[in-house]
């Protein structure tokens, strides 16, 4: 690993959990150079549908720790 990279790592590592999660999802969208703005306009639709649907009460969340225990029973 290069100087210049272990210091990006250290400074990263630095970052809350919140930072941290924003900037990994800059550097691998940074890796995608072809950026299909149909599906990134449809998948922008989609969220502003579903945070819509959430909003109104016609569709409700629920804990990701139910959905992950769900799975686990499931298949284990």
């Amino acid at each position: 690993m290069s100087l210049l990279l272990q210091e990006v790592a250290n400074r990263a590592l630095e970052l809350s959990p919140e930072e941290r999660a924003e900037l990994a999802h800059e550097l691998i969208v940074s890796l995608n150079d072809t950026i299909d703005k149909e599906v990134e306009t449809a998948w922008d639709a989609e969220i502003e549908r579903r945070v819509k649907e959430i909003k109104s009460g016609k569709a409700q969340g629920r804990p990701a720790e139910d959905i992950f225990a769900e799975i686990r029973a499931k298949y284990s």
